[in-house]
């Protein structure tokens, strides 16, 4: 016998996208570069030579991309603004165009029924404040509060859920640590200092919407739970370092006003400076949510060629993985949920990211792309937020991820996310099975996940 699963009354069904990834058009209409426009740009850089000049073409097709997430059935919409379209220089004198923009974004979702949730920050950092020494300089929390500010004034009034930073530690790691993503530093210094930053600008950014706005504002975090390969003591010692590193590192500040700097000194060496009680103080603001991106585990061996955590992941047999070489685990994701209200209290929590990327066609045939893997990934991960839920876990919405095939950040358009496929020649827009699975279990809150596979 089957169980009808149902998710609590008033659960937030949406999806989620970012700026860079969809919109096209960042130079328009006053907007100033980002770094992301000046590193796809820049020869070598990508594997590609992809670019978000046009991406999705969101920017100019956003009226009738708002009516395909109502013919889903779409509660909520997660997106993001671009720093640069508001804030030509990042901070100073702004663009009235680029307000206007997500003003209209937001007022065409309003009429279709679906509620806006904005992220302040996705990754797409204004270039003239790069040039100032971006997430190094001390003075961005004010600048990033500053940038707020204009939005809460512009939009708060209509915009109920705010976040702040999304995956602060992938700009640290990626932009700054590894350099795979703008602006593509490799500096085991930097990085450090690039996370702290970026927190204090969290915090001050918390501040300055409790000084305007009336509703909720969040942070957004990728967590990957770590499992240690065996019980010996290097692989739990690998495994605490890995977890201080891309989880606590971003969680303790913001929500306890600690730091594990011994796990974190573990890491970074004299790289590592403890956070001042100023830093903690600052970054340690009340929030209304937690958003929770997830997508895989990680399972930590010691390893003393791996820079800097001396711990590298274990390749599971058996598994199934994702064109991101992504191991799909759905129960990590039920691991993570209560890892958090254990170690964090009883916040509010949003599933603000989650999905797969698995191979589709360039080109749909047809009306219709098949996509089984992504319906089951999406099936098993539903189901285990249901399950945490069952368990005692206050989770009041989900985000699939994402709304549209899109840039995948230096890799490209070669890995699709998307629960509509996107034709990166024509534009078209084709909503995926999975799409139409999703658009069952919003319509059902849930119960369509106990139906059988089709």
């Amino acid at each position: 016998m089957t169980t009808t699963i149902e998710f609590p009354r008033g659960f937030l069904w949406g999806s989620a996208t970012s700026a860079y990834q969809i919109e096209g058009s960042p130079l328009a209409d006053g907007a100033g570069p980002s770094i992301w426009q000046r590193f796809m740009h820049t020869p070598g850089l990508t594997p590609s030579g992809d670019t978000g000049d046009v991406a999705c073409d969101h920017y100019r097709r956003y009226k009738s991309d708002v009516a395909l997430m109502r013919d889903l059935g779409m509660q909520a919409y997660r997106f993001s603004v671009s720093w640069s379209r508001i804030l030509p220089l990042g901070k100073g004198a702004v663009n009235p165009a680029g307000l206007d923009f997500y003003e209209r974004l937001v007022d065409a979702l309003l009429e279709n029924g679906i509620e806006p949730i904005i992220t302040l920050f996705h990754w797409d950092l204004p270039a003239a404040l790069d040039d100032r020494g971006g997430w190094l300089n001390p003075d961005i929390a004010n600048w990033f509060a500053d940038y707020g500010t204009t939005l809460f004034r512009r939009l708060d009034d209509r915009v109920k859920k705010w976040a702040t930073l999304n995956e602060p530690w992938v700009v640290s790691d990626g932009g700054y640590l590894h350099g795979p993503l703008a602006p593509g530093h490799k500096n085991l210094y930097e990085a450090p200092i690039a996370s702290r930053n970026l927190m204090r600008a969290h915090g001050a950014a918390v501040q300055a919407y409790r000084a305007t706005g009336k509703h909720q504002i969040g942070l957004v975090v990728n967590l990957e739970p770590k499992y240690p390969a065996s019980d010996s003591p290097a692989d739990l010692a690998a495994t605490a370092r890995a977890d201080a590193y891309m989880n606590r590192q971003y969680l303790d500040p913001a929500l306890l006003g600690t730091c594990p700097d011994k796990e974190l000194t573990e890491v970074f060496g004299d790289a590592w400076e403890p956070w001042s009680p100023e830093a903690l103080k600052l970054t340690h603001q009340p929030i209304d949510f937690l958003g929770i991106n997830y997508y895989t585990r990680n399972v930590t061996r010691a390893d003393e060629r791996s820079w800097p955590q001396r711990a590298a992941p274990v390749r599971q047999k058996q598994a199934t993985y994702t064109e991101t070489t992504w191991e799909v685990f759905p129960q990590g994701l039920v691991d993570t949920l209560e890892m958090v209200k254990k170690r964090y209290g009883p916040i509010p929590l949003y599933i603000t990211e989650n999905g797969a990327a698995f191979f589709d066609p360039p080109v749909a045939e047809g009306n219709r792309v098949r996509d089984p893997l992504r319906i089951d990934y999406l099936r098993k991960h539903l189901t285990a937020v249901h399950t945490a839920i069952q368990r005692g876990v206050d989770v009041r919405g989900y985000m699939v991820w994402s709304l549209f095939d899109n840039l995948e950040w230096s890799l490209g358009f070669s890995k699709r996310f998307g629960i509509v496929h996107v034709d990166f020649e024509s534009l078209k827009r084709t909503p995926k099975d999975s799409a139409r699975f999703y658009s069952r279990v919003v319509a059902t809150n849930g119960a369509a996940l106990s139906e059988a596979a089709d």
